[in-house]
């Protein structure tokens, strides 16, 4: 069986710049991950628990932060994140994907700046704020800009490999922080920080070289430049006619929605419309609700009060295991399509969260300090095993195909307003399971000290996820964006999706042959008009 899906034979052009450009760009996703699993480390250094705590301290009276110090500092990252999502489309639909990508790593370089030269909690909260602000409008735009130049018939696996990015960063924020955990000064936890600013710095240096996606510059009526930016994706040369041919596509279904009125925040949740949104906005809250985040932001010091020895390095295993196991995903999506994967993932990390927390509820006790006592070793090496079979059912599913999913959910002029939502989604229940989780999880007062039993909450959430799948994810390996847009208006049910092929173009369905000047013109002043949208 080959992994990869092949080349159509009717495919104009050459494949292999769209792939590379969209894998490009999804180096961004290491912005995300990298922050996301650096933070679990350094919350468990002592030298930054010593250099950072107002005065608490830990059941052996070691200084320490508190479980809402903890709480602040995992979650503010979340809620940055939450206003850098929704706000990406003011810059996307604006001055176009690849600026606005631009302009969110210097965002998020502004909160490492202030992380790094932090010695107290406010500066280095204010830090992750902004860090945060970066990394929500990073995570909103590369699916944007990845799904608007990948070519169809291999788009999961190029949005995907976002994903594989992620998974990345968090490996090498496990490494990193291994590396200078044992430090005694300030290197300890300003090392991992300031290696942010290289990865940053190396995607702001490829955006200078990379085209704008032909999408954005149809919405703004931008012919000669929309022609040359398809001519570079696809190697064609600018007078081909399969070149003009997938164009004028993209414009008819531009025309056909600017037909039809513009598009507001507002509109993604009116008609037709509103059943999409549901469905990116769901899913990516139920990635968040499958517990994946719990083991990244607070897992080092899980496994830490847990009595696990050679903590970090546990943490750097889950980490390898989260990076390998994208692989599969990623190069059977297109193959497997988006249903199938989703189900076998919902399925796996439902039983392995259920075995997680047995053992450990059988493995461990708790002394009147509220200290781990180590029942069974045996158990609580199943309970380490199966933690990573979680996750490996979770990155070769639910972690790719998340923003896969999400990526072809929405028509062109709902498309970075919808994408922002869906994104803030994600950072929004990101912010809660990390503000909830030290108060649900640790021991002390005001905690619910639920130690392992938590995963009975994540097993719960996996059971749903399951079911949503079944109802509400179609099907749409091996279709244009403007085809899946066609399949959400004739097919009713997601169970029957996989069976839908396209029958009509969008130039068929605005009945036209308009020269593709015309109709590129007509699209544009469409789109800038502000009469009221004519009937189709």
């Amino acid at each position: 069986m080959r992994f990869l899906p092949s080349k159509p034979a009717d495919e104009p052009g050459k494949a292999w710049p769209a792939i590379v450009i969209g894998l490009f760009v999804a180096f961004g996703g290491i912005l995300f991950g990298y922050d996301t699993g650096s933070i679990s480390g350094i919350l468990a250094m002592d030298y930054f628990k010593k250099e950072f705590s107002t005065g608490h301290t830990d059941a052996d009276g070691n200084p320490d932060i508190s479980s809402g110090q903890t709480s602040l500092v995992v979650s503010i990252l979340s809620a940055g994140t939450f206003v850098g999502a929704l706000s990406s489309p003011a810059f996307s639909d604006t001055i176009g994907r690849k600026w606005a990508l631009m302009v969110s790593c210097w965002v998020f370089n502004l909160g490492v700046i202030f992380q790094a030269a932090a010695t107290s909690l406010p500066l280095f909260i204010v830090g992750r704020f902004f860090a945060g602000a970066g990394v929500g409008m990073v995570s909103a735009l590369i699916p944007l800009y990845q799904s608007e130049t990948a070519p169809k018939w291999i788009r999961g696996l190029v949005v995907g490999a976002y994903q594989l990015a992620i998974t990345l960063g968090i490996l090498l924020a496990a490494v990193v922080n291994n590396g200078s955990k044992d430090r005694n000064d300030t290197g300890s936890y300003r090392i991992p920080v300031a290696v942010q600013f290289l990865w940053a710095l190396i995607l702001i240096t490829g955006l200078l070289f990379l085209p704008e996606t032909p999408r954005f510059l149809v919405k703004k009526g931008r012919k000669d430049a929309a022609l040359r930016s398809l001519s570079k994706i696809r190697r064609i040369p600018v007078d081909d006619a399969a070149l003009r041919n997938e164009l004028d596509e993209v414009i008819a279904n531009h025309q056909y929605e600017m037909s039809i009125g513009k598009a507001s925040y507002i509109d993604c949740f009116r008609g037709k419309m509103a059943k999409r949104q549901f469905t990116g906005m769901a899913l990516q809250m139920f990635q968040q609700l499958t517990g994946v985040n719990f083991i990244f932001y607070f897992g080092t010091k899980f496994f830490q009060n847990s009595g696990v020895k050679n903590e970090f390095v546990i943490q750097m295993i889950t980490c390898a295991v989260n990076t390998v196991m994208t692989f599969p995903g990623i190069l059977l999506v297109d193959k497997l399509g988006r249903r199938s994967l989703l189900l076998i993932g919902a399925a796996g990390m439902c039983v392995s969260q259920l075995i997680v927390a047995i053992c450990g509820v059988l493995g461990t006790d708790q002394d009147s300090h509220g200290n781990t006592i180590v029942v069974s070793y045996t158990l609580q090496k199943v309970s380490i095993a199966f933690i990573c079979i979680f996750i490996a059912f979770f990155a070769s599913t639910w972690g790719p195909l998340a923003w896969i999913v999400c990526g072809e959910l929405f028509p062109l002029k709902f498309r970075a307003r919808g994408l922002s939502i869906t994104t803030a989604t994600n950072w929004l229940w990101n912010w809660a399971i990390a503000f909830a989780t030290p108060y649900l999880v640790d021991y002390g007062e005001g905690n619910a000290n639920l130690q392992a039993k938590i995963f009975f909450i994540w097993f719960g959430c996996c059971f749903i996820c399951f079911g949503f799948v079944w109802f509400f994810i179609y099907e749409t390996k091996g279709l244009t964006l403007e085809e899946v847009d066609a399949m959400y208006e004739e097919v009713s049910k997601a169970s029957h999706s996989a069976h839908w092929q396209p029958t009509k173009t969008f130039l068929s369905k605005i009945g036209t042959e308009q020269p593709h000047d015309q109709m590129l013109e007509k699209a544009a002043s469409s789109d800038h008009s502000t009469s009221q949208p004519a009937k189709v």
